[in-house]
């Protein structure tokens, strides 16, 4: 999949507010988005850079990425 592809399909999921993919939940890392997606880790890596760019994750250094609260 394409990262347009990957990043398509989690908005979906966190606009749906599909379970894993709701307000506060953690999203996998890098390494298991990349083995879901069948893509490389920098594929994964930048489907989570725009998803923290369009407000809808949120980076916390050392923990992980997070789905952001909708205001």
């Amino acid at each position: 999949m394409t990262a347009a592809q990957i990043t398509a399909d989690l908005t979906d999921r966190i606009a749906r507010n599909e379970q894993g993919y709701q307000v506060d939940d953690q999203l996998p890392s890098y390494q298991e988005l990349a083995s879901i997606y069948s893509t490389s880790v920098a594929t994964a890596s930048r489907v989570v850079r725009t998803l923290r760019e369009a407000g809808l994750v949120v980076g916390v250094p050392g923990k992980g990425t997070y789905v952001a609260r909708r205001n």
